[in-house]
């Protein structure tokens, strides 16, 4: 039995990253959520079937900025840095925060196993999850969740609301899945840290296919 394993990685310990491994019959064998990032690594080094599992990790955004309510909703967007008039102060421009990168390089070259970063964002839009409400909302993971659970056949998903990154998390093993089933349907968009960064080409062929 093969196991897809999607973690959402937040930029700190502040805020919450998802864990969730689904098998090849779409049953959900565990969602858990982490904060240190030394605990993400406890798990990972005392998961039983690291062997069997297809990894992929999101690329959190990198928070650390100058204070301004505008840098925060403009750094994402910030394509290069190549105007001298905006200085790289604080790495505002940078948009991917680096955390746990060494360790997942490391963890796939030592235990010889299929890790792949993905861009979370992107990913929804890949698979058609994305919403039209204000991302991480109540209304954007109600969303979300009922999306998962009523078109993708997550059946064993409570009715009650689940923590976001828990649900970027089934996402990030959902891509995990199609990347170990279905390579031709997948592409490289970049390489991050030593890693590929990972998404689909199209929904259409395995979308409500079970």
């Amino acid at each position: 039995m093969n196991y897809y394993l999607g973690l959402s990685l937040s930029s700190g310990s502040t805020l919450d990253s998802g864990v969730a491994i689904i098998d090849e019959n779409n049953k959900l064998i565990l969602v858990d959520k982490y904060y240190k990032m030394n605990d993400i690594i406890f798990f990972f080094e005392n998961y039983s079937s690291l062997k069997q599992s297809k990894i992929c990790v999101s690329m959190p955004w990198d928070r650390t900025m100058l204070e301004g309510k505008w840098r925060v909703l403009a750094k994402p967007y910030q394509p290069v840095a190549t105007n001298p008039h905006m200085p790289n102060i604080d790495n505002w421009t940078q948009r991917y925060a680096t955390r746990g990168s060494d360790f997942f390089r490391e963890l796939k070259e030592e235990q010889n196993i299929e890790i792949n970063r993905f861009e979370l964002y992107l990913t929804r839009q890949s698979l058609h999850l994305n919403s039209c409400y204000k991302e991480r909302s109540p209304a954007d993971c109600k969303f979300l969740q009922q999306t998962l659970k009523f078109e993708w056949g997550f059946d064993d998903l409570p009715n009650n609301m689940m923590p976001m990154s828990q649900l970027e998390a089934i996402v990030g093993a959902i891509l995990a899945r199609e990347a170990a089933k279905n390579p031709d349907n997948i592409k490289q968009i970049a390489q991050f840290r030593g890693l590929n960064v990972i998404d689909i080409k199209s929904a259409k062929d395995f979308q409500r296919v079970f």
